[in-house]
């Protein structure tokens, strides 16, 4: 269903205003090139994050705690 909403609203950008639809076209798959590593950066810093807790909630673990789910 996105990517027909994406589709429709590019052809209405295109009637609209044909040069900004085509920069458009041209600059989508750039700005997802570039956002690629701060993808990377925000799965290692969650991942980071997750170690932390772990490791400081290992003690309660070991002594019986199990979270509430």
């Amino acid at each position: 269903m996105k990517p027909l909403i994406l589709f429709v609203a590019w052809c209405i950008l295109l009637v609209l205003s044909w040069p900004v639809a085509l920069l458009a076209l041209v600059f989508a798959p750039v700005v997802w090139l570039v956002s690629l590593p701060l993808r990377l950066v925000a799965l290692l810093l969650h991942a980071a994050f997750a170690f932390v807790a772990a490791v400081l909630l290992l003690p309660a673990r070991l002594l019986g705690h199990r979270p509430a789910r």
